[in-house]
């Protein structure tokens, strides 16, 4: 199994490790458990080692054109500097990934994948590529460090940053006289960050770092407490919201759609259930009773029959509630009311709107 650069920092604390797309990653820490990780990005800051997350660059003369014919989005949207949030579907529009592509020039761009799609979308960019462009797989070359909640702005001062950011921008820095990118992006629904030292420089960058989060009574957190933070905010986890079985259309992810481009993968599909609507749609669901739901757990109306399956589901420290996101019946609306069996027993759950907690990235 592949190991972050920071593994052993996770091990010297005995964080509770987990395979995450073939990399073994913290779960929690036992000194402070998932929810108290969740309440201090929440409440102060928490820094995350995300470094499974894919690498891939892509460069060349015609570089935005060619990867704007091949993801959802629209890359022309962007300048220089700036992220922005993508898919790269199948000709079918099921997502083989979704990913945040970096602009550094119309020539160089630096895409973060999913660290279990990487191969995928490295294997698909690479054979559709004309000749000139050159894509690179710089998975082990890069890691990924997310440092998010409130005072993570405070902390980036304190290394003499200036974080002063517009979302989804990015720009290139030093922290302990080592170079980054650092990166207004984040998937906490937190103001935050996400930082992006070269592999072999992750622990000093890491140890800088926690220092000065603990000064702010801030934690180390897992990927257990980023899970709690991501389905709060209803973000798509790749699959379980979109897969290559559930289309942007269906995972209600149509925004991250450039619809007016003449050419992505998938668009033809996409443009139809677009047009002529999806029987099934991505919604989010609020338990009424004590029930918990969890993923693949089946959806009934009040009738009994089955509308869908859940595709995430927790318990939500903010709301003291099970929450969860269901692929159900596009019909289904707002305020209705579907059941959830629950080691055999039905559970009340109201369909809601998101995110279950409001957003605060910007």
């Amino acid at each position: 199994m592949n190991q972050s650069p920071l593994a052993g920092r996770h091990l010297a604390e005995n964080a509770k490790m987990a395979d995450f797309g073939g990399w073994l990653m913290p779960i929690e820490y036992p000194a402070t458990g998932a929810i108290a990780e969740y309440t201090a990005v929440r409440q102060r800051v928490g820094l995350f080692d995300v470094s499974h997350l894919g690498k891939v660059s892509i460069i060349g003369v015609g570089a935005i054109d060619y990867l704007n014919k091949m993801v959802t989005n629209d890359l022309t949207k962007i300048a220089a500097g700036q992220a922005q949030y993508t898919l790269l579907c199948n000709e079918d529009g099921g997502v083989v990934d979704d990913l945040i592509v970096y602009l550094n020039s119309e020539d160089d761009l630096f895409l973060i994948p999913n660290a279990s799609n990487t191969a995928a979308v490295f294997e698909i960019l690479t054979q559709s590529a004309p000749s000139g462009i050159i894509v690179k797989n710089l998975h082990k070359e890069y890691a990924v460090l997310a440092l998010q909640g409130a005072d993570s702005a405070k902390v980036l001062s304190r290394l003499g940053i200036d974080a002063s950011l517009d979302y989804m921008s990015f720009i290139n820095v030093k922290i302990d006289n080592l170079p980054v990118i650092l990166c207004r992006t984040g998937y906490t629904g937190e103001f935050g960050f996400e930082i992006i030292p070269r592999w072999n420089d992750a622990e000093q960058v890491w140890d800088k770092i926690a220092l000065i989060v603990k000064e702010f009574d801030g934690a180390i957190c897992g990927l257990g407490a980023r899970d709690l933070l991501r389905t709060e905010m209803g973000y798509p986890l790749h699959g379980h919201e979109l897969s290559l079985s559930i289309t942007p259309v269906e995972a209600g992810a149509s925004w991250a759609v450039g619809w007016n481009k003449d050419q992505f993968r998938g668009k033809k599909v996409l443009t139809q259930q677009k047009e002529q609507g999806s029987k099934l749609r991505l919604k989010a669901i609020l338990a009424t009773e004590r029930g918990i739901p969890r993923k693949d757990m089946q959806v009934k109306n009040l009738k009994g029959e089955v509308i869908g399956t859940v595709t995430s589901g927790t318990y939500s420290p903010a709301l003291k509630k099970g929450i969860g996101l269901a692929l159900i019946n596009s019909d289904v609306k707002k305020d209705d009311q579907v059941l959830i069996d629950i080691r055999g027993t039905d559970s009340t759950f109201k369909v809601v709107s998101l995110p279950f907690v409001p957003s605060k990235v910007r």
